[in-house]
């Protein structure tokens, strides 16, 4: 369903931008755009791990420097059947991650220090495995495609304040060009957002499937959302560009699935993941897990958001069993 709603907004993305088109009143601009648009979308798709990791201050970790984490990426990754993305880290005291990367030959997977102190090491690798549904599911790919026809559309609408008048007999006139020109690029904003959000949901099934354990991503979320009400994240405030890409949004708390929010609201992803867990014979968030989870886990269970953490530096342990697998205990 989410493939379908993905492919529908898609569709509406591009019809809205032949529609700009044909107001403008001539294929000539349109085409000139779309060519200028593709292209400065190409080299971003390129080198867009590279440009993002840099942007957002991640040095690259390997099995000597970050074992637990380098390892637990590999396991989840193979349980996903995916190859061996690389792994970074970024020294940010909010805790969040993202995805990035053309294919899954080329992706990479970051994490925010923050995250490794805040997090136990179930709620990290309920995190990781979403981050790797994004790879699997060619979510880089998608939005490469929306960005690209999003700002055709904005230089479209654009070329209409040079171009649009010189047809008044074809009713536009003024008033009709600062509407587009205005009105154009919010619509595409808008279906562009609306893409993302589609993705974040499916991106957060398939990661629970990765990693058997719905509710370890639920209180992953819930921990997230919670620290990125008070903890800012420095890098994603100079550069918004950044935000769409976290597994929760750092720069605001959006409590609601409104048009002009890049993820889909805390409380409904959580929902559908316990909704999940019910499917799979396991407690919701809040409750006990148990069954067949990541590293054979057995009777696993997740502490509220709440609850202090901190398995990979300097805070407590968790108590309860412990899973095998990537944990090394």
């Amino acid at each position: 369903m989410n493939y379908f709603k993905t492919a529908m907004l898609l569709a509406g993305l591009t019809a809205l931008f032949m529609g700009v088109g044909y107001l403008i009143g001539g294929g000539g601009g349109a085409m000139i755009a779309l060519v200028v648009a593709a292209g400065m979308n190409v080299f971003a798709y390129w080198n867009s791990d590279k440009m993002v990791l840099s942007m957002a201050g991640a040095q690259e970790v390997d099995a000597r420097t970050a074992p637990d984490l380098h390892n637990m990426v590999a396991e989840l990754a193979a349980r996903a059947q995916l190859p061996m993305p690389k792994v970074y880290l970024m020294h940010e005291a909010q805790p969040n991650a993202f995805a990035t990367g053309r294919n899954p030959q080329n992706a990479a997977v970051a994490v925010t220090t923050g995250l490794l102190e805040r997090l136990t090491r179930e709620e990290v690798a309920g995190v990781i495995a979403h981050e790797l549904a994004h790879i699997k599911n060619y979510d880089t790919l998608i939005m490469t495609i929306t960005a690209t026809i999003a700002g055709a559309i904005a230089m479209v609408a654009q070329f209409g304040m040079f171009f649009g008048n010189r047809n008044n007999n074809g009713g536009m006139g003024i008033i009709g060009t600062l509407a587009m020109v205005i009105l154009a690029p919010i619509a595409a904003m808008l279906v562009q957002m609306a893409i993302s959000r589609t993705r974040e949901y499916s991106a957060d099934k398939l990661g629970a499937q990765i990693c058997g354990q719905p509710v370890w991503l639920a209180s992953a979320l819930a921990k997230i959302a919670n620290a990125a009400h008070a903890i800012p994240n420095e890098r994603a405030e100079r550069d918004p560009a950044l935000a769409h890409m976290f597994i929760i949004n750092p720069l605001s708390g959006e409590r609601m699935d409104n048009l002009f929010s890049t993820h889909p609201a805390t409380e409904n992803r959580i929902a559908a993941l316990n909704q999940l867990a019910r499917e799979m014979g396991q407690g919701g968030f809040g409750g006990g897990a148990s069954g067949g989870g990541f590293g054979a886990a057995r009777g696993g269970s997740v502490p509220a958001s709440g609850a202090a953490a901190g398995p990979w530096g300097g805070g407590s342990r968790a108590s309860g069993p412990r899973p095998g697998g990537p944990w090394g205990r």
